[in-house]
């Protein structure tokens, strides 16, 4: 892949560090990255590395202690996140969740509506629109919280461990469906994961990250070309890719656990 001469986000020397004086914790970095317009980048690496740090200071909810982060916009609120635990409100109906960040930028009632019905639709639920979240399983209302991110047509998406808590069959239905659904819409997407597997799948590019402070100290592209499939999975280059970043990542654990 040529590098993209304008990419949608780029970190330069970013570090992040919590507390001060002998209580710092120094939390992340220094981390380069540059993702192009359209990539779906995956960072993987141990617990406690960072990786959340970083997505939250892509977001804008945190700020870098040094360094410098930029996301290149055409629009005023060009990213959107979705959570481990869906992020989603009880007290709105599901139709009300998918339209609360067109409501948030005024699109007009009628329009933002509809918007909020087509991507239900996309995401299997639009016999659910007048259903609150309490009545959804664990699935739904992930895919509920990805319908109100991709509503609002951002131009990154940034997703932290968006699958870590459902079960195995449900988390390899719902890879499948981002895969297709990014594949078509081709949103730039910076996916957070401890699962090589997900990583895999879905990326362009699978990032590790070392143990705390989290750098990243490899880059690998998954040898799939797009259009693809959750049928990779079967692929002899898939698990000896995933062989690779094991043994790539098992000495950061080991870092980790020795800390």
């Amino acid at each position: 892949m040529e590098e993209d001469p304008h990419p949608k986000l780029q970190a330069q020397a970013v570090t992040r560090t919590f507390g001060r004086g002998s209580k710092a914790v120094h939390a992340l970095g220094p981390v380069d990255l540059t993702i192009a317009t359209g990539e779906f980048t995956c960072i993987v690496g141990p617990s406690g590395c960072g990786k959340s740090t970083l997505l939250r200071t892509a977001a804008g909810l945190l700020r870098p202690t040094s360094g410098e982060l930029r996301i290149r916009t055409t629009t005023p609120r060009p990213a959107a996140m979705i959570f481990q635990d869906y992020g989603i409100y009880d007290w709105k109906t599901v139709l009300a969740n998918v339209r609360f960040g067109l409501d948030i930028q005024k699109v007009p009632r009628r329009e933002a509506d509809a918007r909020a019905r087509d991507w239900l639709a996309r995401m299997g639920l639009a016999d659910f629109a007048d259903a609150y979240p309490a009545t959804l399983s664990g699935g739904m209302r992930q895919r509920v919280a990805i319908a109100r991110a991709l509503a609002v047509e951002p131009e990154i998406l940034l997703m932290d461990e968006p699958f870590a808590a459902l079960d195995a069959q449900l988390r390899t239905i719902l890879q499948d469906e981002l895969l297709a659904l990014t594949q078509t819409t081709r949103t730039t997407t910076l996916f957070i994961t401890h699962s090589l597997e997900e990583a895999i799948v879905l990326g362009d590019r699978v990032l590790v990250m070392s143990a705390r402070p989290g750098r990243v100290i490899a880059e690998r592209r998954p040898p799939f070309p797009r259009p693809r499939t959750g049928d990779v999975r079967d692929a002899p280059e898939f698990t000896a890719l995933k062989s690779e970043l094991w043994d790539l990542l098992r000495g950061e654990v080991g870092t980790e656990a020795a800390a």
